[in-house]
């Protein structure tokens, strides 16, 4: 999805904004069952890149990760939003889960 305009959306968003449209591509992208998105920007003030709404947390949760490792499951995150990584996010923090992978944290 390489269409300039939601880039422009993305770019010019507010924080709240950009995790939502984040979210948006990631299950767009992935058909992730559960998607979260922390903005860690604050915590990285006074680095090179650390403008609002460009250090993220991402959470996500799909099916489609079943049998990758974690290499390929981050290269289907990183393609997903490939261009945004281009045009405003600095660093991308990934926690990647299969379904089952998450529901076995909370037994």
């Amino acid at each position: 999805m390489s269409d300039p305009g939601f880039i422009e959306n993305f770019v010019n968003a507010s924080a709240e904004g950009k995790i939502a449209y984040l979210e948006a591509r990631l299950n767009a992208a992935l058909e992730a069952s559960s998607v979260h998105i922390d903005d860690d920007s604050a915590a990285h003030a006074g680095h090179a890149g650390a403008s609002a709404g460009s250090h993220y947390t991402v959470t996500i949760v799909a099916a489609r990760f079943a049998g990758k490792p974690r290499v390929a499951r981050h290269r289907l995150v990183y393609d997903a939003l490939a261009d945004e990584l281009r045009q405003g996010i600095h660093a991308l923090a990934i926690k990647a889960f299969t379904p089952e992978e998450f529901a076995d944290q909370f037994e």
